[in-house]
């Protein structure tokens, strides 16, 4: 099988120490403190055969993660910007839907033709966070694309624990079997701020006024659940006009440049009270901006309001922290899109019509055309950025 195989140089950067752990398996804990010099490669591999608990899936869809292009696209001294755990070599790709070739003789669940999206933070199961039920915070965890084989391939491994059936996307009758894939593989964006909306934050409530900073693909799926879930205003925060746009398509109230703001003179702070009547009771900080963002959430939010941190970076924020404590306010972050019933929830919803994720996607490219897909993905004025398979 065809893949593209990301390489790099394990040169951990100065007054940067890789513990014991780290060097023996060679997954660096901070990709961006380690990998250094990245280039994508397409190589040819010997397809991959099932073991007793997995299936094979040839890849229909696998959509252009922001992590993706951090991962290819260097900084000024040449290490991956990726700030999660990578082992180098791998193959890229982590958000896919397919169909089942072939399975192992363990799995009972799912059959040859089947069509399946699968999780992409492959928990253990047995250390203590996931047998506590928070199998994103598992302590063995492997990431599919960074850490174990991902997606931008014609075929990939799964253990059918990680799969879910489109069946009943299917079923609805509202969408062919490719549109099912494209919808399928946008889950795995859409479950990560379904985490942080309704698990992590458990008090999400009918009515509640949400801003969203950063409307790529993660924002954009966080405006849609928001209006979805019965939030009174939805609020986009993106300096990129066209983000703004999709994002109203997808259910906000209102976007917003702050960038925008400021050269007309208008305070962001007075503007966003006014937007929210007061505050937000939920902020999400989508953009991977927190040393730009957070004092602002932390300034327009709502007593008892909650700060939920998704947008992956390296950056550090200050936080006056006098503000948390006088409005009995939170901020917290959340990580992944395993377990709590998200995939099967967000199946049921997108067959239901309550949510249409296909509006985010802006441009979709061909399996031979991955780095084309990276490239525009690194545009910002996009939405998400799909590659499709035969």
């Amino acid at each position: 099988m065809k893949a593209f195989v990301l390489h790099g140089n394990w040169l951990p950067r100065p007054g940067y120490a890789p513990d014991e752990r780290e060097r023996v398996t060679r997954k660096a804990a901070i990709a961006s403190q380690v990998w250094h010099a990245p280039r994508l490669i397409m190589e040819g591999h010997t397809d991959p055969s099932p073991k007793a608990d997995e299936v094979i899936v040839r890849v229909k869809t696998c959509g252009v993660c922001g992590s993706d292009v951090h991962c290819v696209r260097p900084d000024s001294a040449g290490y991956v910007r990726f700030s999660g755990p990578a082992r180098l070599p791998v193959i890229l790709g982590h958000e896919f839907s397919g169909e089942v070739v072939a399975k192992g003789d363990a799995v009972t669940t799912l059959n040859v033709g089947d069509a399946v999206v699968a999780e992409g933070m492959l928990w253990c199961g047995l250390c203590e966070p996931c047998r506590r039920g928070t199998p994103n915070q598992c302590v063995n965890l492997e990431m599919v694309g960074f850490s174990s084989p991902g997606a931008f391939a014609e075929f990939i491994p799964v253990r059918d624990r990680y799969c879910w059936s489109l069946e009943p996307l299917l079923a609805s009758g509202r969408v062919s079997r490719e549109e099912a894939f494209a919808l399928g593989a946008l889950l795995e964006p859409a479950g990560c701020a379904y985490n942080g909306l309704f698990v992590g934050h458990q008090r999400f409530r009918p009515g509640v006024r949400v801003g969203v900073f950063g409307v790529g693909p993660i924002g954009l799926a966080t405006v849609a659940l928001a209006r979805a879930a019965g939030a009174s205003k939805v609020v986009a925060i993106d300096p990129v006009i066209e983000r703004g746009a999709l994002a109203r398509r997808m259910g906000a109230h209102v976007s917003l440049s702050l960038d925008e703001l400021i050269r007309s003179g208008e305070s962001p702070v007075e503007a966003l009270r006014d937007l929210s009547n007061g505050g937000f009771d939920i902020h999400v900080e989508a953009a991977g901006a927190a040393d730009e963002t957070i004092a602002l959430m932390e300034r327009t939010l709502a007593p008892n309001g909650r700060i939920v941190y998704l947008g992956r970076t390296g950056a550090t924020s200050a936080l006056q922290l006098d503000t948390l404590v006088s409005g009995a306010s939170e901020l917290a972050g959340s990580r992944g899109h395993a377990g709590h019933g998200i995939y099967p929830n967000l199946i049921r919803m997108t067959a239901a019509g309550v949510i249409d994720l296909s509006v985010m996607v802006t441009q979709t490219f061909r399996f031979p055309e991955v780095e084309q897909a990276l490239e525009a993905a690194g545009d910002r004025r996009q939405g998400k950025v799909m590659v499709t398979q035969p």
